[in-house]
């Protein structure tokens, strides 16, 4: 019997889910599922694979692979789960042991760790760095897919390996992708779409909480506002002598070498300046802190671009007697572990650079704080995601969106209404937005 064949949920899996398991076993058992952050993606990856491994079996059997016992791979079907972050390593063993798989079948295969069993956890570099991982597998469950760019080179290495193996299972999982970018070509051609299931859907179906995203509007200090309007005037003179305001296609000048790749990378460097300078914003952090204050008995996450202004924000609810905790891809491994152990006991307020985007289960936490710039759909997805998933004591999730009037930093509140919002929940849901 294959380990994955244990697996046994205390629950039923939701129609959208059970769908979603179909889905893929219709496609021969490879494609990517589209599935809003706290609707169960990780519940349907492990559906998926039991139902794989059955498939697997029936295949070996007809194949005449039974008839070796001898065989190493006899008695198995070997899974390697792929993750971004470390954080999320534990977090998945322990739901495969909640669900009826046995601890000696799971392997770890991460920094001091490298055992590999039938089932392994494992970090894409992990992978990178030994592509036998992924070579050894009858299937692969690509997390948050999206990350496999094609601007991610060493990334993309991975889907490049597995396009050689067209026998093995593939599953990706992403909470959005946006199918028309050039940059997941690769994804889109290995592992497609093969079933959606959007933030406001969920929202309208009832599976997430209700969304309540509170714009709040500051003004930049007298000496913030020059700086930002002399970067502004000096990104505007370098597009205008680059003859574009594309990134991308900017981004494409800057392997050309000569006059012109300077004047990409000054551009870049500019556009980064003026991104910390909105995130960093005085105004904005100490709406933060008001915001904190107003909420100072339960668990906030707040999200921001640089590790510079979370740890100013730090400092700022220091100040005010607030203890806080900053995470971010410089916090050690077991570091990070012992900050989230501690949140919601010893401090409430999270600052965030990135780390809790992706994947970690914060179910309880129903306050988000954005102070970022950030124009990627995918990251407003996840952050948003976060704290909408619906449990018996939240109904509705509260979204502070801090935005600096009149200049780019507006277009996460108009990102952040998108991903949510729309003419049938606007109408169904009666979703509020406060101003």
């Amino acid at each position: 019997m294959y380990a994955i064949s244990n697996l046994k949920f205390p629950f039923e899996l939701k129609s959208d889910q059970k769908e979603a398991v179909n889905s893929w076993i219709n496609n021969n058992c490879k494609g990517s599922i589209i599935f809003s952050t706290g609707t169960g993606k990780t519940e349907i990856a492990f559906e998926c694979a039991r139902r794989a491994a059955i498939i697997f079996k029936h295949r070996s059997e007809i194949n005449g692979l039974n008839n070796f016992e001898n065989t190493s791979n006899n008695f198995q079907f070997r899974i390697l789960y792929l993750i971004p972050r470390l954080v999320l390593i534990e977090q998945n063993v322990k739901r495969l042991i909640k669900y009826g798989i046995s601890e000696k079948d799971i392997g770890v295969y991460s920094g001091d760790r490298k055992n590999i069993r039938e089932i392994t956890i494992s970090t894409y570099q992990s992978a990178i760095n030994n592509i036998s991982l992924v070579e050894a597998s009858d299937m692969i469950i690509l997390d948050e897919i999206h990350l496999i760019s094609e601007t991610a080179t060493e990334y993309n290495r991975i889907l490049n390996f597995i396009s050689t193996e067209p026998e093995k299972a593939i599953l990706g999982l992403t909470a959005t992708i946006n199918e028309q970018d050039p940059r997941f070509a690769n994804i889109m051609s290995i592992a497609p779409p093969v079933k959606k299931y959007m933030i406001r859907d969920a929202v309208t179906d009832g599976r997430l909480a209700e969304p309540r995203i509170i714009p709040i509007t500051v003004n930049l200090t007298p000496i913030e506002e020059k700086i930002y309007r002399d970067i502004s005037k000096n990104i505007t003179s370098l597009s205008r002598q680059l003859g574009d305001f594309d990134p991308k296609k900017i981004s494409s000048v800057l392997k050309s070498g000569g006059y012109r790749s300077r004047l990409a990378k000054a551009w870049f460097r500019n556009v980064r300046e003026r991104k910390e300078l909105l995130s960093e914003s005085r105004n904005k952090l100490k709406e933060a802190v008001r915001i904190v204050r107003k909420h100072n008995s339960e668990p906030i996450m707040i999200f921001s671009e640089t590790i510079k202004s979370i740890r100013k924000l730090e400092g700022m609810l220091r100040e005010v007697g607030i203890e806080a905790r900053c995470i971010h891809n410089e916090i050690s491994s077991i570091d990070r572990k012992r900050i989230l152990e501690e949140w919601g006991r010893n401090f409430f307020p999270l600052l965030s650079v990135h780390t809790l985007e992706i994947g970690y289960d914060i179910p309880n936490v129903r306050i988000a704080i954005i102070i970022s710039n950030n124009s990627n759909n995918n990251q407003i997805a996840q952050r948003i995601g976060r704290v909408i998933r619906k449990t018996t004591k939240k109904d509705y999730a509260l979204i502070y969106v801090i935005f600096v009037k009149d200049t780019k930093d507006k277009n996460i509140l108009r990102m952040a209404k998108s991903t949510i919002n729309g003419r049938v929940i606007d109408k169904q849901m009666k979703l509020t937005f406060f101003n």
